[in-house]
């Protein structure tokens, strides 16, 4: 069977080392770090963990932060990161007598604050120890970043203190599935070929990408609306998440939603002139490995560069099957590296021994054997050699030889040509490869041999007839298009497939 696709095209990483250093430097989460090492045995929090509200102003001017409300916002929202990830370690109330009973109700309670685990992995752990603990951050300002949001707090109380949350008309599973799904586009862009990569995606896009249907042509009012309500919420969100280090984002412009409540109400989408003034929002490298990080918890397939590196043969070649043309080559360099130019010859044979194969993915795993081959460098020469009879790889092995200019390289007997012909075919077929390309090789391949239609159809190879029909359907030439067609009918004739 031809190999699984990915979900995703392969990431590239940056080193732990260097992602850890990047968590550290995300502004929150360095914040964190200052305020559990200010914390001590004074320090006075609520029930539920916050820092109390007489102590914000204090924790704000430690941030270097104004002590108004917006410095007390962004200390609130540092302590709760740096209880959350395990940097402090508060005791709660109900669990301190001493301090229960002292209090005239449960909501004067205060716990105690000590310095947590997560501190210290900070300061002496390993680069895995402090992703960790910076993923745990990530999953904190995510559940944040979902969380509803109160218009008026007052209306949601009930008669009898309890907090109505029918009335928020909140889902939190499809918040965080619709988050989820804005950041896994995002990722998507990033690493797609001609993709964003480091140009910031405009917030409509990804709204659109959310909402707009794949089908539909012009968006109608509703779908636009509902495309500019996501903004808004994404835009919150954004804000949000910026701080722990996972996007560079410049929000939406305040004016222009002064200017839009001015106009007359219609809908419609920003103009390209217009459009970074709607948000502008790109992945960094700590993103992207945050992001993957979460799509491999919840199960989806999310390659990178390198996971290959120590695999064999065969699960380099079926791993790198539809990975596009400059990954595929780094995964091959990477695994090559690991081996060493000592071991080339054995490389190349184990790569030469995982090609063989008539399943459907194997004129692929060929492909890119004889690509790896041309990285290997001439210490492969004895294994290419010793595969020169092979009914198989005998013909790439030919190529690569005249490639690298080798001396005696036998003529291939003409059922080879004829065989590779077919193969190669067959496996840019599979690659999903540009169709004008692919429309030149086959043109090249059938015109390099007279009568190549006359033979082709006998060639004992599974895709012949496959390869064939493509053959009719992608020549310019009408006639040999139809030669291609009465071929592909009798290669299925001569099978009974």
């Amino acid at each position: 069977m031809s190999a699984e696709r990915p979900t995703l095209p392969p990431v590239r990483l940056h080193s732990e080392a260097e992602l850890a250093r990047a968590a550290l430097a995300a502004p929150l989460l360095a914040r964190a770090v200052r305020l559990a090492r200010w914390a001590g045995p004074g320090t006075r929090v609520g029930a539920g963990g916050e820092l109390v509200e007489a102590q914000l102003p204090a924790a704000a001017e430690h941030l270097g932060l104004s002590p108004d409300e917006d410095g007390a916002a962004y200390a609130s929202e540092a302590w709760r990161l740096a209880v959350d990830t395990g940097l402090l370690d508060v005791t709660d109330p109900e669990d301190d007598d001493e301090a229960a009973e002292g209090a005239e109700d449960a909501a004067e309670a205060e716990g105690t604050v000590t310095v947590g685990e997560g501190l210290a992995v900070l300061t002496g752990g390993s680069p895995q120890d402090i992703l960790a603990l910076w993923l745990d951050g990530l999953e904190a300002v995510h559940a944040d970043a979902t969380a509803p949001v109160f218009d008026d707090f007052a209306d949601l109380v009930q008669e009898d203190g309890s907090i109505d949350f029918d009335a928020l008309d909140w889902d939190p599973e499809a918040e965080a599935e619709f988050l989820d799904g804005v950041l896994g586009n995002l990722y998507l862009l990033t690493l797609a070929e001609n993709g964003a990569g480091d140009t910031p995606v405009p917030l409509p896009a990804l709204a659109a990408s959310m909402i707009v249907p794949d089908d539909m042509g012009e968006p109608t009012d509703d779908i636009l609306e509902q495309v500019s309500e996501a903004m808004m919420r994404l835009d919150d969100q954004f804000r949000l998440l910026e701080p722990i280090g996972i996007v560079e984002y410049r929000p939406v412009d305040e004016a222009l939603l002064v200017e839009e409540g001015e106009g007359d109400g219609s809908a419609g989408l920003p103009d390209e002139d217009d459009v970074t003034r709607y948000g502008m929002v790109k992945l960094t490298p700590l993103g992207l490995y945050g992001i993957r990080s979460r799509m491999l918890e919840a199960g989806v397939d999310a390659p990178a560069v390198g996971d290959l590196a120590d695999k064999g043969a065969d699960a380099l070649l079926d791993g790198i099957a539809h990975y596009p043309e400059a990954a595929a080559r780094s995964e091959v360099e990477l695994w090559l590296a690991r081996r060493g130019t000592g071991d080339a010859v054995a490389a190349a044979a184990d790569l030469l021994a995982a090609a063989r194969g008539m399943d459907e993915g194997a004129p692929l795993r060929r492909l890119h054997c004889q690509q790896a081959l041309a990285l290997a460098g001439p210490e492969a020469e004895p294994a290419v050699r010793a595969v020169l009879d092979d009914p198989e790889l005998g013909g790439l092995a030919r190529v690569w030889l005249a490639e690298r200019g080798a001396a005696d390289v036998p003529v291939p007997p003409e059922a080879m040509v004829f065989w590779l012909a077919i193969d190669t075919i067959a496996a840019q077929l599979d690659a999903d490869g540009d169709l004008d390309e692919l429309q030149g090789l086959v043109e090249g391949l059938a015109g390099q041999h007279s009568g190549f239609f006359d033979g082709a159809w006998r060639v004992d190879h599974p895709a012949t007839a496959d390869v064939l029909e493509a053959m009719g359907r992608l020549h310019s030439d009408k006639k040999s298009a139809k030669d291609a067609r009465k071929a592909a009918f009798k290669a299925r004739s001569r099978t009974g497939a």
